[in-house]
């Protein structure tokens, strides 16, 4: 049938050449529609409690998470210099495109009872600019004694002073994020170098902006990379520029057809399909060095260009489509689950590895009937006198020396075994980044100094309308504020409850002491002053009613408690969260209330769980499926046997690295996995088809074919590992520890999978044959 093809593809080759290249072009044509996507709670299922939860939360209070915060620390913020420059900040930072609003410390208000027309007017602290200093340290002092402000924009303690700038959430979400983001740094580096001071930045928005753009700049520069080392690696190998560059117009053309998918099936491009170019050109790059190693071998022994080809389709189509098969299932797995996440990426990387399969069949054999035969300095690679020694190594440690085989084999599957029980499964927000790295310092700071900047949302439902404005809601809403605000690993609570005690403040004619819940008395005598009206609505709305209104529903019913607290990963989230519930539980029955803790920290934490437990059970049904398509394939269980052994064991061993290494389970380090079975997988069914398409040519004498397999295919094995090596080993200069471990953990794999299969594999061949040694 192979055959036949290969005849097929030689007669119709201008067509089908045609026919490809219109397909690239079209390909072309919707990739250059891509898109990036932004939707950081995609990995959730829509039906995932915490989701749907964090759904709801959206819907009736707004998005959180985004605000940025930036802070100072200075002995010199009171001066009038550098505070009329802050105050100029704050304008500027007013006059971004996409900046909503800003909290900061000169634009700060003071509630003043209006007894005679029973209103709280918001009266501005800080009338900066300011040419005394006198007049400066008089607000300040008017401003120390309002306990609403402390620790939410200033540390007494520590000195420190923050600002947060909320951004629209639909730019924040968009492409022009990184333009809002850059323009706002570009006003902090402007205050930065007038008032001669360090400047910290963070929050959600800045920290995902800022990520997002590295991963992405990144995988840009390292494809690039990945292709250019892979490219010099082949022209090493083979000596030839058209070779070369045939090789890498295979896998260029899966890249285009990759993105192509994306747009096609609606999708935008994601952290985990952002992986998938490399994933073809590891995919790819085998391709094409099996199929021209074929070529070459059968050219040599018929000297004939024709019918080295036909040979070539026929020899090694059935290898490339089943190895194609086993890595597509690899990905295609992930699409059975219920994220959209990684759906996406198991729909696209499924289809485009076969689609790389079809390009590979019709590319290579049409162009290398255009070109010239191959010369003798392009095949001179098959004499590898080096590559010819340690092929024969193997040999012997396979047919000599079993015993230490299986000695050593032993031995690093235990110590790996042993490894495994390491692994910790934990994610942070901020993951992966370097200690020194200016996001993650400038996160500690905050954390430090103010609780942290990650946004935990707790909401209380009190199951009737107006509810939450009685003295019992309040007072326990308090405590529990209170109980939150005790914990080293949050900041100060924010609710309406905050706005009611500024308020009762402001209604006792400022006294500090009056800084304190009111009691259902209280709120008799303060409801006609907590309403807005008359010409002074648009100011209070501003100030205390707009604040309190975004802590509570438009019913009244429902009360929202705001906390930043530290990224603390997503080990000890869980029991934070436990203990904050525990004392909620406490407090509020549930027969009158119902509380929930949700909030983007929650979701992302959560969605990185959810992928980590999607990666491991799709890795699982791969194994299963990959076995079931090999024992069709080779109709023997004790071949599959042999071919299930050399693959476990490199993913035993990457695994047991991990956890000597204290590499803990994430996304990027779980996805090592599927790619090491999908090359792992390659190696074996590469070996096993061609050792049973040479066993009839040799009489079914085992020793003799594993001897003609070892030498014909292990040249090919070896370099098609080099050069993924050389593709993967770039991503070890990321900034980013996940990156890092992708590209070391994969190369690690490669070297692992290329020893089981070149050396294990054969002796359990022999061993499961009854047949020792050559006669």
């Amino acid at each position: 049938m192979w055959y036949k093809a290969g005849k097929f593809i030689l007669q119709q080759r201008l067509v089908l050449l045609t026919a490809l290249f219109a397909a690239t072009l079209f390909m072309g044509w919707k990739a250059s529609h891509v898109q990036l996507g932004y939707d950081f709670t995609k990995a959730l299922p829509t039906d995932n409690p915490k989701y749907v939860e964090y759904q709801a939360f959206l819907k009736r209070f707004g998005a959180d998470g985004n605000t940025m915060v930036i802070g100072i620390e200075s002995d010199k913020f009171y001066t009038t210099a550098f505070f009329n420059e802050l105050g100029r900040l704050h304008q500027h930072l007013k006059s971004v495109n996409g900046v909503t609003e800003i909290l900061s410390i000169p634009e700060v208000i003071n509630l003043v009872n209006d007894s005679a027309n029973h209103k709280l007017l918001p009266v501005k602290i800080f009338n900066y600019p300011f040419s005394s200093q006198a007049s400066l340290d008089s607000a300040r002092i008017m401003f120390e004694s309002l306990p609403f402000y402390r620790k939410l924009l200033y540390n007494p303690q520590l000195h420190t002073y923050l600002m947060g700038v909320s951004v629209n959430k639909d730019t924040i979400n968009s492409k022009s994020r990184t333009r809002l983001i850059n323009d706002i740094l570009q006003q902090i580096n402007t205050f930065e170098n007038k008032a001669n001071t360090k400047v910290h930045t963070s929050g959600l928005p800045f920290i995902r902006t800022t990520i997002g753009n590295r991963i992405k700049n990144e995988m840009n520069w390292f494809l690039i990379g990945s292709l250019v080392l892979s490219a010099i690696t082949l022209f090493i190998f083979f000596r030839s520029f058209s070779a070369t560059l045939m090789s890498l117009l295979v896998v260029g053309m899966g890249v285009v057809w990759c993105l192509g998918t994306i747009v096609l099936f609606g999708y935008k491009i994601t952290l985990l399909t952002a992986l998938i170019p490399p994933l073809v050109v590891v995919i790819g790059i085998p391709n094409c060095i099996y199929f021209l190693n074929k070529y070459h071998t059968a050219y040599r022994e018929t000297n004939n260009k024709e019918e080295a080809l036909i040979t070539m389709v026929g020899r090694m189509g059935i290898v490339t489509l089943f190895c194609n098969i086993a890595a597509a299932i690899g990905f295609a797995v992930f699409a059975l689950t219920h994220s959209d996440l990684l759906k996406e990426f198991g729909a696209v990387a499924g289809i485009n590895i076969m689609a790389l399969f079809l390009i590979s069949l019709i590319f290579i054999p049409t162009v290398l009937s255009y070109l010239p035969p191959p010369k003798t300095k392009h095949t001179r690679y098959l004499d590898n006198a080096f590559l010819e020694k340690i092929l024969i190594k193997i040999e012997q440690w396979a047919f000599y020396h079993a015993k230490w085989v299986y000695g050593i084999t032993a031995v690093i599957t235990v110590f790996a075994v042993i490894g495994i029980f390491r692994i910790k499964s934990e994610g942070f927000i901020v993951d992966d980044l370097p200690k020194k790295d200016k996001v993650y310092t400038d996160l500690k700071w905050f954390e430090q100094n103010f609780g942290g900047v990650m946004p935990l949302e707790i909401i209380i439902d009190t199951k009737k309308k107006k509810g939450i404005f009685r003295s019992k809601p309040i007072e326990k809403i308090e405590e529990l504020s209170n109980y939150i605000a005790a914990n080293p690993a949050t900041a100060k609570p924010l609710s309406f409850v905050e706005g009611l005690k500024f308020a009762k403040q402001a209604y006792f004619g400022g006294d500090t002491l009056s800084y304190t819940i009111p009691y259902d008395a209280d709120l008799l005598f303060m409801a006609p002053y907590l309403q807005a009206k008359g010409d002074s609505s648009a100011k209070t709305a501003k100030g205390l009613t707009k604040l309190m209104n975004s802590f509570m529903d438009s019913t009244k019913q429902m009360a929202r408690i705001s906390v930043n607290m530290k990224d603390v990963g997503s080990v000890q989230l869980p029991l934070l969260i436990k203990d904050f519930k525990k004392k909620a539980d406490e407090l509020f029955d549930t027969a009158s209330y119902h509380v929930t803790f949700t909030g983007s920290s929650i979701s992302f934490l959560e969605g990185s769980a959810f992928i980590i437990k999607g990666l491991k059970e799709s890795i699982f049904w791969a194994f299963l499926l990959i076995t079931l398509c090999m024992l069709y394939l080779f109709r023997s269980f004790k071949i599959l046997i042999c071919s299930l052994i050399p693959n476990l064991i490199p993913l035993i061993v990457t695994a047991g690295v991990m956890g000597w290494s204290g590499i803990a389970l994430k996304p990027s380090t779980v996805l090592v996995f599927s790619v090491a079975l999908g090359i792992a997988i390659d190696v074996t069914i590469r070996f096993l088809i061609n050792y049973k398409q040479e066993l009839p040519l040799y009489k079914q004498d085992v020793p003799k074919t594993l001897v003609q397999t070892i030498r014909h295919t292990g040249i090919s094995i070896i370099y098609t590992s080099l050069v993924l090596i050389a593709g993967f080993i770039i991503f070890c200069w990321s900034d980013f520890g996940g990156t890092r471990a992708l590209g070391w953990l994969t190369s690690l794999t490669l070297v692992v999978g290329t020893l089981t299969n070149l050396i294990l594999l054969p002796v359990l061949i022999i061993s499961t044959s009854g047949k020792k040694k050559m006669d």
